[in-house]
């Protein structure tokens, strides 16, 4: 479960590696978000007042009321939410999981979106290995699973008419969320990056052993989740209609 702002990026390992979409490239901080963005067209200010825009949102939002960044649960928003607090609140409660769980899926979504918007073709925005994507030629997306022997051996290759969807992952051995679960790697894949990243981090919380059964059953009752791949140890196993999955 994500308890604060996403602070991965390149300062951390990063559980996904997608190729760039070309063009254009660069690094984008602000606060406690770190977004490695790629683009067809000039977007750097675009997303700069996107991300500026949307994280005071969130900031004055949680500053109002504290228990959406605390809970661990589904947590119902004020009619006067802005759009990314209502965003994550949507996704989270699909999943059933905390409103944080989707906050770095979101950012990457709602910049991904503006970009798009502005005229983007060909748009990659990651957070910390949680993925926005609108492809227009082919990218694959390498899944890192930290310690695991299978770590960088998988990858999706996503075609332009998968996108725009979001890929995200959910680790017990990556990064500095927190996760419930022992899964080196969950990633999912759905037609938005914050309901993907709510989807790992509920999945990942239930991986426990080697048997994926119970994780597979969970998904299966997601509505809107396209598909799951996970990595726990030398264990490997997906469900859903993913990309096709290619082994490195």
């Amino acid at each position: 479960m994500h308890r604060s702002m996403p602070d991965t990026g390149t300062q951390t390992e990063e559980r996904i590696k997608v190729a760039s979409a070309g063009g254009h490239s660069f690094r984008l901080d602000y606060g406690e978000t770190h977004l490695s963005i790629s683009s067809d067209i000039d977007c750097r200010s675009i997303a700069l007042d996107c991300l500026v825009r949307h994280y005071s949102e969130l900031v004055g939002y949680i500053n109002r009321e504290p228990l959406f960044k605390a809970s661990y649960e589904p947590v119902a928003v004020t009619e006067d939410a802005p759009q990314i607090v209502r965003l994550m609140a949507d996704s989270t409660k699909a999943c059933g999981v905390g409103p944080m769980a989707a906050v770095a899926g979101a950012f990457s979504e709602l910049v991904g979106e503006g970009i798009v918007s502005a005229g983007g073709r060909d748009v990659i925005v990651e957070n910390g290995g949680d993925i926005f994507m609108k492809a227009a030629s082919t990218k694959t997306v390498g899944i890192h699973s930290g310690p695991s022997r299978l770590s960088g051996l998988f990858a999706l290759r996503v075609e332009p008419g998968d996108t725009p969807c979001g890929i995200c992952t959910s680790s017990a051995s990556v990064g500095p969320s927190i996760s419930l679960g022992k899964a080196d790697s969950v990633t999912c894949v759905a037609d938005s990056a914050a309901f993907a990243d709510a989807a790992a981090t509920a999945l990942g919380n239930l991986v426990r052993s080697n048997d994926l059964q119970p994780v597979f059953e969970k998904a299966s009752r997601i509505a809107g989740l396209r598909g799951v791949v996970v990595i726990v140890g030398g264990s490997f196993g997906a469900w859903g209609k993913l990309p096709e999955i290619i082994q490195r």
